[in-house]
């Protein structure tokens, strides 16, 4: 047993020997797996990468450009980028084989997503084609091709991005010069440079009498239902040709809105889709180059022929508030940093309109615009519609100041004509102004308002009489104030200027017509009412003195009442500013006659004259009696 069990013992030794062997060998061979699994995966990965399977060969060569195309193209793209960026790859001897056949399938891929985008590019050529509907539903379905092209052919991209460059600005300067020359029909004019607030407008020949009633010269001054245009700023572009089936004009701001709307509708459009189908900024600025010229050619030949003061400051708050909107609406709409970059956009649109004669103040140019800030569009109207504007309102200006009062007077009491032009003028820019509240369009109104002050005075001397100029002055100081305050509550120094001219003018004609009616007791009172009756003097006031006054106003004061009546209903054009004056006229005889009596009591005798004094109670009822008619 001792003996059998020893050989088992060495035995097992021996079994152990070999177990520990077989052990390592296991763990040698495992390790030598792993390895192995290791380097197939990479060459598989290596395989996989650079071989070039026969379906991919057939799709590229002979596949029709569609989904599956563009990822065969994806596919091909990761292979050249793979045997052109891993170092190993260059060394190893399989790219030999490939990279010929790689080169050949890249150059027939590049050649034929060429010619299938330039295909696609030539419709966008087509007559009456919807150039956004085919962006978005066709070219953008094959952008990858455009990424394809930049990343391994970069001279047959850059003439792709050519192409469409050029495409799209001949399309849309095709389309905007049409617009244009469609919106040119639709132009109802407005001014001529005769058409201002101090030049004289009476027809002198048959001819201009013939021309007057197709004018709408109402509009020239008066604001009107022209403000509709800023409270429709965001509605669509007009369409041309249904406005002219049915004989629609419209005022150049009308125009110039809709130009404008349609020019921020296609430029969002295509920035949007160059960003998206390019992924460059400045294929835009190319492609609007067209475009801006057109408009900018546009506006230049109407700017130096505008007149009219009252569209151009509508057309520079259609900008401003073209700039709010589409700030507030991309700021909602787009990401913060494109909402930047549109920012940028939409200043460039407008402010690319700036005329050629600009150029000469030095300053600013086209190619040095900054369009990093708000400021930007600021400064660009500034300099374009700004200027004229003020051309313009310098002629009315003018107009004032060198007007022939001999030529514009008319022995007419009523409110002139020239006045009228000046309140509906000066009403429209200040209503234009309330929510910009700009300083000098304020100081270039009160320059206005001086000039006219000046004018109607002038005019007003031309009258004979005091009573007359004084009449005039209030009539047109009134219809003024009136024109004013139907603009809204917004009349400012202006409208308070010329109530304390009313309100002086209005106390200088009581005076002249109670003169007229009661001139000697008006001048008793004036002169000796206010002293003591019974004071020594060289002259103290007797019973025989006021007699004759206080009968004969006992014996004429209705009457007269009845004729300051009339002479007011026939003198102010406003039947409530006459009544407004003959109360005040009556208050200040109340008060006169008031002062007359009590002089009366204070005279030694004067209670004799008791039955000839008319009771005041009776003078405020007539006075209560006019009253009542207004």
């Amino acid at each position: 047993m001792e003996t059998l069990l020893s050989g088992f013992q060495a035995e097992i030794g021996s079994i152990s020997s070999d177990i520990k062997i077989l052990q390592e060998k296991s763990m040698d061979m495992g390790l030598k797996l792993k390895n192995r699994k290791v380097a197939e995966s990479k060459l598989a990965k290596f395989v996989e990468d650079i071989i070039v399977p026969p379906m991919m060969v057939d799709i590229i060569v002979d596949g029709e450009v569609n989904d599956e195309y563009m990822r065969t193209l994806d596919i091909l793209s990761k292979k050249l980028k793979f045997v052109e960026v891993e170092p190993m790859v260059k060394a190893s001897k399989a790219l030999k084989d490939v990279q010929p056949e790689l080169e050949k399938l890249r150059q027939k891929a590049v050649s034929k997503v060429f010619d299938f985008i330039v295909q696609k590019l030539q419709a966008l050529r087509k007559p009456k084609t919807n150039i956004q509907i085919l962006q978005q539903n066709v070219l953008l379905k094959y952008k990858y091709v455009i990424c394809f092209l930049k990343e391994h052919s970069k001279e047959v991209y850059s003439e792709v991005r050519a192409a469409y460059i050029d495409t799209m600005n001949k399309v849309l300067s095709a389309q905007f010069r049409a617009y244009i020359q469609a919106l040119e029909k639709l132009q109802l004019d407005i001014a001529t440079s005769n058409d201002l607030i101090g030049v004289e407008t009476r027809s002198t020949s048959l001819f201009s009498r013939g021309r007057e009633p197709l004018k709408n010269r109402s509009a020239v001054f008066a604001l009107g239902e022209r403000l509709n245009v800023l409270k429709e700023i965001d509605q669509p572009a007009l369409i041309p040709h249904i406005a002219e089936a049915s004989s629609l004009k419209y005022p150049y701001e009308v125009l110039f809105r809709s130009l404008h709307k349609l020019l921020m509708d296609t430029a969002t459009s295509e920035y949007l889709f160059c960003d998206e189908f390019f992924g460059e900024e400045s294929i835009f600025y190319e492609i609007f180059a067209g475009p801006f010229a057109a408009i900018d050619e546009h506006f230049n030949s109407i700017l130096p022929n505008c007149y009219d003061a009252i569209g151009l400051m509508l057309m520079i708050r259609i900008i401003h508030q073209h700039q709010y909107e589409w700030f507030s609406v991309q700021a909602m709409l787009l990401p913060d940093s494109n909402a930047i970059i549109f920012g940028m956009l939409v200043i460039k649109v407008l402010a690319y309109h700036v005329s050629a004669e600009d150029s000469m103040l030095g300053f600013i140019s086209r190619q040095d615009i900054c369009v990093s800030s708000l400021e930007t569009l600021s400064i660009m109207v500034n300099i374009s519609l700004w200027p004229r504007f003020k051309m313009v309102f310098d002629m009315h200006l003018s107009s004032l100041r060198n007007a022939n009062v001999k030529l514009l007077w008319e022995d007419d009491i009523h409110p002139h004509y020239v006045m009228r032009r000046y309140a509906e003028f000066t009403a429209s820019l200040i209503h234009l102004n309330v929510e910009y509240g700009d300083g000098q369009l304020e100081l270039n109104m009160e320059r206005l308002r001086m000039a006219v002050d000046d004018l109607i005075m002038k005019l007003a001397k031309m009258f004979s009489k005091p009573k007359l100029q004084i009449v005039f002055l209030i009539n047109n100081y009134d219809m003024t104030i009136a024109v004013l305050k139907e603009a809204g509550p917004e009349g400012g120094k202006i409208q308070l200027h010329f109530e304390e001219l009313l309100k002086s003018n209005t106390g200088l004609f009581v005076e002249e017509l109670l003169v007229e009616h009661f001139s000697d007791l008006i001048k008793f009172v004036k002169t000796r009412a206010s002293e003591d009756p019974n004071a020594t003097s060289e002259r103290p006031i007797t019973v025989a003195e006021v007699e004759p006054l206080v009968k004969d106003f006992a014996s004429r004061w209705k009457a007269a009442i009845e004729l300051m009546h009339k002479d007011v209903i026939t003198s102010f054009s406003n039947f409530l500013c006459g009544m407004e004056i003959l109360r005040a006229a009556l208050t200040q005889l109340l008060l006169y006659y008031t002062r007359l009596s009590d002089c009366i009591k204070k005279i030694n005798g004067g209670t004799a004259l008791n039955k000839d004094l008319v009771s005041i109670s009776s003078i405020m009822y007539e006075i209560r009696k006019y009253s009542r008619t207004f």
